[in-house]
């Protein structure tokens, strides 16, 4: 990975945020993996937030992680954790944590049952492995190995078939611990109360990813996909609980918040990055969906008034 922040932005302003860009080491992988010893050695404390995905899998020690907004999140033996790209988070108190770091860009090829766990922005971050550790200690020992290994030695697509295969593993072992342990800040990266996620649905959290910085109707997605706005939100509703119209506000409402928070941009440059027409259509927008103004909002998290 390349760090590339903290970033200045116009007046003169350091926001307290790390921007890293995934870099494989010689440029011919998209998957990386990396001990604990490595992530202290390039970790200064400081607020992270990278474009790939993060999973760690703790086998010893604690420590603790902050991911986007929520209350720091435990790190101890036989747990492991997601970060999926855009996410701020920021590393606490690793000293003594041992474990594994995969990282991997969004373009890696995936099954399609992976795949629809990638895209899965409603996952839970942390999760507990409890019986299933040997089995996922195995499948990243494996993916390790190859990733030492010089890539004229690997087959070819080898590490993404390998992550996968981690991927499914972790998918298991987090639907076996929600059958026996209700806990929601563990209990998986799927939550146990929601259906499989249909095609449709992964096609349409995908495509809000890619394009709601600029398109915030249901109407846009649901002619890029090739269906009726009705049936993008039936979709929506039965994979997310929610309506196409407010998975699709609650996307560019969370980046509106990474923005103010950790980015130290104005309310009228986020407003502009995120494809409003002016500052005080995004006002509007941001006080409907979080119910207060961005500038209370900022202030409220010490980020000081969003102007």
């Amino acid at each position: 990975m390349r760090q590339t922040g903290p970033r200045m932005v116009k007046n003169g302003h350091v926001p307290p945020v790390r921007h890293l860009t995934y870099e494989s080491p010689g440029g011919l992988s998209d998957v990386e993996v990396m001990p604990f010893e490595t992530l202290r050695a390039l970790n200064d404390g400081q607020t992270q937030r990278a474009d790939f995905h993060v999973i760690a899998i703790v086998t010893g020690g604690s420590g603790r992680v902050t991911i986007d907004f929520g209350a720091p999140h435990a790190l101890v033996a036989d747990t492991a954790v997601w970060i999926p790209p855009g996410a701020v988070h920021r590393w606490n108190d690793i000293a003594t944590v041992e474990g594994t770091l995969v990282l991997f860009e969004p373009s890696v090829p995936m099954p399609a049952a992976v795949q629809a766990l990638t895209d899965d922005l409603d996952r839970e971050p942390v999760w507990r492995l409890d019986t299933c550790s040997p089995v996922v200690a195995t499948a990243v020992a494996h993916l390790a190995l190859e990733f030492a290994e010089p890539p004229e030695n690997r087959p070819p697509d080898q590490l993404p078939l390998l992550l996968a295969a981690l991927l499914g593993r972790l998918q298991l072992a987090a639907s076996r611990r929600v059958q026996t342990d209700g806990d929601a800040d563990t209990r998986g990266p799927v939550a146990a109360e929601r259906p499989p996620t249909d095609g449709l649905a992964a096609a349409f959290r995908r495509s809000v990813e890619q394009h709601f910085a600029l398109h915030h109707d249901v109407g846009f997605y649901a002619r890029l996909l090739g269906y009726s706005s009705r049936t993008v939100t039936r979709a929506a509703l039965r994979s997310t609980g929610r309506s196409a119209k407010t998975y699709i506000n609650e996307r560019i409402a969370l980046e509106a918040k990474r923005l103010l928070a950790h980015d130290g941009v104005s309310a009228a440059a986020c407003a502009a990055q995120l494809g409003f027409a002016d500052p005080s259509n995004f006002g509007s927008f941001f006080r409907e969906v979080v119910g207060e103004s961005p500038a209370a909002w900022a202030r409220a998290r010490g980020s000081g008034p969003a102007r």
